[in-house]
């Protein structure tokens, strides 16, 4: 070990916590969320994304609503909804039509043959989570969910 990372690990002040990344949050996220992206491509249904997923049980789960109110409910920015709704209607599964009350804005809605895929987004969005989650005791599932709601 290197005269530099010895200083690393010990701290640069007197008291101070030493520095491992792999003690880090952000880092064991990143981890953490590498490990669930393989799980989640493994179970992905119709070829969508984390963010394509998303948007379509928000749509099926709470009906037809702007761009931007979609953006809101699945945490997404403006350019990333965009893009997400732009691909969901290249698939066939989203319809775009004008906001019949403020014709500036465009509604988005799943096409009435794919809302049966409410029942099957569900499933699979639960199994990707119990997979995700399965070195975990039940008590340790409730307890990072609720820890991660509370930094969110």
């Amino acid at each position: 070990m290197t005269q530099a990372e010895t200083d690393a690990r010990r701290g640069s002040e007197a008291g101070e916590e030493p520095y491992v990344l792999d003690d880090q949050i952000g880092y064991l996220l990143r981890l953490a969320n590498q490990r669930h992206t393989l799980i989640f491509q493994e179970h992905a249904v119709l070829e969508l994304t984390p963010t394509q997923f998303s948007a379509m049980v928000r749509l099926l789960d709470e009906g037809e609503c702007s761009q931007n109110e979609l953006g809101r409910r699945t945490a997404m920015d403006v350019a990333t909804v965009k893009g997400v709704v732009d691909r969901l209607r290249a698939k066939g599964l989203v319809r775009l039509r004008p906001d019949p009350t403020d014709r500036r804005r465009t509604t988005i809605s799943i096409l009435p043959p794919h809302e049966p895929l409410r029942a099957q987004l569900h499933a699979v969005g639960r199994r990707i989570t119990q997979q995700t989650l399965a070195p975990l005791t039940a008590a340790e599932r409730r307890t990072l969910l609720r820890l991660l709601a509370k930094i969110i």
